[in-house]
C-alpha cells in the first residue's frame, strides 16, 4: 500500500478562511479535469488569520501534482 501525503496550501490574513474554501474548489476541479483517482480534499480554519486547503495524494501522484500545483508544504496523512 502506498503512502498518503497531504499537500497543503496556507492562506493568511482576514480572508484566509474564504480563500482556503475557494481554493479547495479548484483542487476538486483539477482532480476531475485530470481524471485522477483521488478523493480527499478539504480546508481547515486554523485561527482567524490562518487557514489551509489540502489534497491527499499517493506517492505515485505526489511529484507531478506538486510540480503542477506548487503546494506550500506536505505531510504524511493518516
Amino acid at each position: 500500500m502506498s503512502r498518503q501525503i497531504k499537500l497543503i496550501w496556507d492562506f493568511r490574513g482576514d480572508a484566509a478562511s474564504k480563500t482556503a474554501e475557494h481554493h479547495e474548489l479548484h483542487l476538486k476541479e483539477y482532480i476531475i479535469h485530470e481524471k485522477l483517482p483521488l478523493h480527499i480534499t478539504g480546508f481547515e480554519i486554523k485561527n482567524e488569520m490562518h487557514a489551509i486547503a489540502f489534497m491527499v495524494v499517493t506517492d505515485e501522484f505526489m511529484i507531478p501534482i506538486r510540480d503542477a500545483l506548487k503546494p506550500h508544504r506536505g505531510e504524511l496523512y493518516h
